[in-house]
């Protein structure tokens, strides 16, 4: 296992002689070993600890194996934790079954116990490579994720799948875009379209959803707050100001003088200036040049 860390490894089985056997060995490699006696609870377990990676049964009684990864991989925390079937069954149709539902591996019963502390090794790095490389986005801002041809989610960075529990509250993003984002990405992929999907969230939030590109059936796309929405927020909720207030601020900030401001937003320029007098009050400040140069600093990062 890896130097200077502990693993955390997911056994789901309800074989004590499985269990017994597979803990030994996985905690002499230096692992954490957390154990699972059925597909109920792991899904518990996960709610408290996010393992490194999973061993899973493929037939257990009651929720069988192929169904618990299939509910652990719905949650976008987990997208990313490899799970490794352990099956007696040969059959090529119970491989495929576990690879379906989101195994990326499998060993046979009884297993080896160094081909099974190989095959964790492996795919630890292969996920832990790719986790590191989604936090560097993350890090920079960036709201990525990543969909297949159909718009079910493969992964997203952590900022991205805040953005999409708003856009799908119900699971987020366990249910994979909503229907008029799969129809867009369809046009997209046929060369349709270009062109940024306006989207609009549970709350009063606005979205705009970008298709970035892809290779197979991994299709980059960035979702993001639309800029113009997501500005009359902030300066509404960090400035205290009204939401009439929010709008003629933030056109000012944009180099809009009253004239324009009262086009834009269809008030007179008398309203416009009563409007911007509250808001020199409220800020503190004695001109337009002082109350845009507040409000841009508090917009800087929105683009």
């Amino acid at each position: 296992m890896a130097e200077g860390q502990r693993d955390v490894v997911l056994i789901v089985d309800d074989s004590p002689g499985t269990l017994s056997f597979l803990t030994e060995a996985i905690e002499r490699a230096g692992a954490t070993v957390l154990v699972a006696v059925a597909g109920d609870l792991a899904l518990a377990l996960v709610d408290e600890i996010t393992p490194d990676i999973i061993l899973m049964d493929a037939v257990m009684p009651g929720m069988d194996g192929f169904e618990t990864c299939r509910r652990l991989k719905a949650r976008s925390a987990l997208a990313h934790v490899p799970v490794i079937f352990m099956t007696g069954l040969t059959e090529t149709e119970h491989i495929v079954r576990g690879l379906e539902a989101g195994g990326v591996d499998y060993v046979t019963k009884p297993s080896d116990p160094d081909e099974v502390l190989a095959r964790i090794r492996v795919h630890l790095a292969g996920a832990r490579a790719a986790q590191s490389a989604r936090a560097a986005l993350d890090t920079t801002g960036r709201t990525l994720f990543a969909v297949d041809r159909e718009g079910a989610i493969l992964w997203c960075t952590p900022q991205a799948a805040r953005l999409l529990g708003d856009l799908v509250p119900e699971a987020g993003a366990a249910l994979g875009l909503p229907p008029a984002a799969r129809a867009w990405l369809r046009d997209c992929l046929a060369g349709a379209t270009g062109a940024p999907l306006p989207l609009r969230g549970a709350g009063d939030g606005a979205y705009a959803l970008s298709f970035i590109g892809g290779a197979g059936d991994e299709i980059l796309l960035r979702l993001a707050l639309d800029s113009l929405d997501a500005g009359l927020e902030r300066l509404r909720s960090r400035l205290r100001i009204t939401a009439r207030e929010a709008e003629v601020l933030l056109w000012l900030s944009r180099g809009k003088s009253s004239r324009d401001i009262g086009e834009i937003l269809g008030l007179s320029p008398r309203t416009v200036t009563k409007h911007l007098e509250g808001i020199y009050a409220k800020l503190g400040v004695e001109n337009r040049t002082a109350a845009s140069l507040i409000a841009a600093r508090h917009l800087e990062d929105l683009g």
